[in-house]
């Protein structure tokens, strides 16, 4: 009862959700620990609570520039102040007060690019680390959906830093990417804790359309009579955008829109508006959701694809955090597919591409180490996006520490691209299989993630059988003599494909 009385004087709650409290006792007897827990239960807690029992600071390491800043928010409303983020947000002021005064804060929530640089490292060498934490694990293997090149750097950051005891934290990973998580930051003796990521709260539906327009007619129905607050998750921010602009022509004026192109006040604004109730129907893409601890969502719908079934757990998981039943809603046409396959190879240079690379190291002469001083050259040349470059960069400064000619690393680097990109195009095909699937939408994502289903909660998903109107809320729309109005559908959808 010890734990629940520190979880009572730090948290006001009485008792602890599935698997946080195994994973603090793993963490407070020394251990390190990985912990797989589903989105919306808490994990967060399982590094604040050790916090404040351990004597030394906290390091998280944590993939969003977002995420943490809302972290770092909630955990000042909640009266912490000696908590920080090491992140591009700060003002050079700022980021010299916080170096001089490290040794003053609890918790220090840090990305892996900062953490990445020496003069950073050699600070934090400085401190007593209670506990590292790596949030979003997943981010580390190289066959995680999400994989972040600056992520796989943490091992040799973590050995830096004088191997401290270790939480890795993530809400959806296979066995294999599990296994990788720990190869990658070396450690051999983990304890690992793996809950379920069945979310049984949260009824499963596919809706079958005939083409976009109709998903569209379709999105608006379900949201103007869905019981709200709720996200709709898109992967074109120009949709999100759009969609936001539709509902509030016709009368949902509570609603707004999200993507990582914003800048920081607008992401803040749109997060503490959909938190607090002033909006109740947020547009957004992948960006949206993490850390964004809303209880009571009601809906998640997905008007695009998801590109794996892990991120689309991760984003239904915003839901019924408050246990209550809640329902995500999937939108299909014929064809979907070929979206996230278009965004698949988008994210990797194509062998065109790495070509001109190959060509333009000749021509200029320019050693591996030197190339990120001709990134706007490079990337010219080239037609690299930002993720492509720093794509190439990670791979190749890394090959560059064992001698290497440059034609070959490239041509090992195609190699990459082409293993990662067929790894990408499986996952999607899994989801498109899970969409075409006849018998159990629920069991299907359990077995891909090596789980058994014992039990149909009595709401599982469309082919188990399930009626929406135990969703719908009531209907909220704010019509200025609307009713004989007509939609121009056509508009919509032109101003959309024009823009996406």
């Amino acid at each position: 009862m010890e734990l629940e009385i520190s979880l009572k004087k730090y948290f006001g709650y009485s008792s602890f959700r599935n698997g946080q409290k195994e994973v603090i006792e793993s963490i407070l007897k020394g251990k390190h620990t990985s912990a797989m827990l589903p989105t919306g239960t808490g994990k967060s807690l399982c590094y604040q609570l050790p916090g404040y029992i351990m004597d030394g600071s906290v390091l998280i390491v944590s993939p969003l520039l977002s995420l943490m800043q809302d972290q770092v928010d909630q955990m000042k409303l909640f009266g912490e102040k000696r908590v920080i983020a090491l992140n591009s947000f700060l003002t050079y002021s700022e980021r010299r007060y916080a170096f001089e005064h490290l040794k003053e804060f609890k918790f220090i929530f840090i990305s892996p690019e900062m953490l990445a640089l020496d003069y950073v490292t050699e600070k934090l060498k400085q401190l007593k680390l209670a506990l590292f934490v790596v949030d979003e694990a997943h981010c580390i293997s190289q066959w995680g959906y999400d994989f972040r090149p600056d992520y796989s750097k943490l091992g040799d950051i973590r050995s830096n830093l004088g191997n401290p005891l270790t939480l890795a934290l993530t809400a959806t990973a296979t066995k294999e990417v599990r296994q990788d998580i720990l190869r990658s930051l070396r450690i051999d003796d983990a304890h690992q804790i793996v809950s379920t990521v069945d979310r049984r709260n949260i009824a499963l539906y596919v809706e079958k359309l005939d083409n976009h327009r109709e998903k569209l007619e379709r999105l608006f129905e379900c949201v103007s009579t869905l019981k709200r607050p709720g996200i709709v998750y898109f992967s074109s921010k120009k949709m999100a955008m759009q969609a936001a602009e539709m509902f509030k022509d016709r009368g949902i004026t509570k609603a707004d829109y999200y993507h990582g192109g914003m800048d920081q006040e607008q992401r803040i604004l749109v997060q503490q508006q959909f938190l607090h109730g002033q909006l109740d129907v947020v547009c957004a893409t992948s960006a949206f959701g993490m850390g964004i601890n809303k209880d009571n969502v009601r809906f998640i719908i997905h008007f695009h694809m998801p590109l794996q079934l892990e991120s689309y757990l991760q984003e239904i998981g915003r839901a019924g955090r408050d246990g209550a039943e809640s329902i995500a809603i999937l939108l299909h046409a014929v064809g979907d597919e070929q979206l996230p396959l278009q965004l698949a190879e988008g994210e990797l240079p194509s062998e065109s591409q790495l070509d001109w690379l190959g060509v333009w190291f000749k021509d200029k002469n320019v050693p591996v180490i030197k190339l990120h001083d001709f990134e706007d050259e490079v990337r010219a040349t080239c037609g690299l996006t930002e993720i492509q470059w720093r794509f190439i960069c990670d791979f190749l400064l890394n090959r560059s520490k064992v001698y290497m000619p440059i034609p070959i690393m490239i041509e090992e680097l195609k190699k990459v691209v082409e293993s990662r990109l067929t790894l990408k195009k499986q996952n999607i095909f899994t989801v498109k299989e899970w969409l075409e699937n006849h018998a159990c939408r629920r069991q299907f994502i359990l077995e891909y993630f090596e789980e058994t289903m014992d039990t149909h909660p009595e709401k599982c998903c469309d082919l188990c059988g399930i009626n929406l109107n135990d969703y719908y809320g009531q209907c909220v729309i704010e019509e200025d003599d609307q009713e004989n109005e007509v939609v121009d559908w056509d508009s919509y959808l032109k101003k959309i494909l024009l823009n996406k």
